[in-house]
This record gives structure tokens, C-alpha cells and sequence, in this order.
């Protein structure tokens, strides 16, 4: 049976040191029995469609995925990268197995709370400064991200402290649950 293929989801593709990030992620799943689908593996074309190309490729990668690890660490702003998000939603209702991390300890209403404040409703619940009521579930991020894996019976992997966006340290833990999973 050849390898299972993992898509690699995060906001890594941003950071200046993507590429590098991406070897190393595909290596440690080599070590672990996987192949590693990279958003940028492929090249990417320059003009006008270059978004609806990136898209495609993407979407490509994560039909042929047979699981996918995301990193849903936050992402300019208090929540996580939205091409991630969205990635995540689009492979669970493809019902494949998903894995997740965020190298950020705090909750969604923790983060919320200090970037926008928070304060008790009368009727109940929490809101910001704007008076948008604030999620208080002890998530990762926003429910639909967490309960899709909730769902598959997993949880987005958190740290005890803040890590760098690049840090593998969790992502190599959902490559462990990947194995158990697979029964490598």
C-alpha cells in the first residue's frame, strides 16, 4: 500500500521562510511513514488569474489528500488564517481525517477579550467594545473550526506557551495521532 498523502494547511505559505518550513514539514513526514502535500510545491504562474491558479492547485492537493494536518495558530488578527479555515471546512465535508494545531495557548475569547475587550452582558454572555457577543467555549477558534475535528473525535493541539508561527513542535504531535490513526 503506498504512503498516505497529508495536505499541509497553514499560514507558513506567508512567512519569508515558507519554502524552508515546507521541506521540514515534508521531511518529518517522511520520517513518519507520510508524503507531505505543500501548497507550494507547484509553481506558481504570474498574470491575471494567478489567484484562481493558486486556488486550483490547492484544491488539487487536497483531493488527493488522504488526511490533513492545519495549523490554525492566529493569523493577522485574533483568529486563524482564513484560506486555512476555509481548507478545513472544504476537508471535513469531504469527511477525510483532519488534524490540528495552533501554537497560541489562549482560547478565542481569551485572544478576543484583549484585542477588542469584553464585557458581561446583562441578559448573559460576554461581548467586545463594538458589542459583538464573543464565543466563551474554551475553542481554539471560532466552533465550526474546533467541532470539525471535535466531530473526528480530536482537538486543535494546544501549547503551554506561545511558540513561533514556524515551530513543529505540534505539528509533529498531529503527526503522531496521524500514525495511531492509520495504524503505522
Amino acid at each position: 500500500m503506498p504512503p498516505q498523502k497529508i495536505y499541509l494547511a497553514g499560514p507558513e505559505v506567508f512567512l519569508s521562510e515558507a519554502a524552508e518550513i515546507g521541506l521540514r514539514k515534508q521531511a518529518l513526514c517522511r520520517e513518519f511513514g507520510f508524503v507531505g502535500l505543500y501548497p507550494l510545491d507547484g509553481a506558481i504562474p504570474e498574470g491575471d488569474a494567478r489567484d484562481e491558479a493558486i486556488y486550483a492547485a490547492n484544491i488539487a492537493l487536497i483531493e488527493q489528500a488522504d488526511a490533513a494536518i492545519f495549523n490554525l495558530s492566529p493569523f493577522r488578527g485574533v483568529g486563524a488564517d482564513a484560506g486555512t479555515a476555509f481548507e478545513l471546512g472544504f476537508f471535513a465535508a469531504r469527511a477525510k481525517p483532519a488534524f490540528a494545531y495552533s501554537n497560541t495557548p489562549e482560547d478565542l475569547f481569551e485572544r478576543v477579550s484583549e484585542a477588542f475587550g469584553a464585557h458581561q452582558m446583562p441578559a448573559g454572555g460576554w461581548c467586545d467594545a463594538h458589542g459583538f457577543e464573543i464565543e466563551i467555549f474554551d475553542n481554539a477558534d471560532n466552533l465550526m473550526l474546533d467541532c470539525a475535528l471535535k466531530r473526528q473525535g480530536r482537538a486543535v493541539l494546544r501549547p503551554d506557551s506561545k511558540l513561533p508561527l514556524g515551530d513543529l513542535t505540534l505539528f509533529t504531535a498531529c503527526l503522531r495521532q496521524a500514525v495511531l490513526k492509520f495504524g503505522l
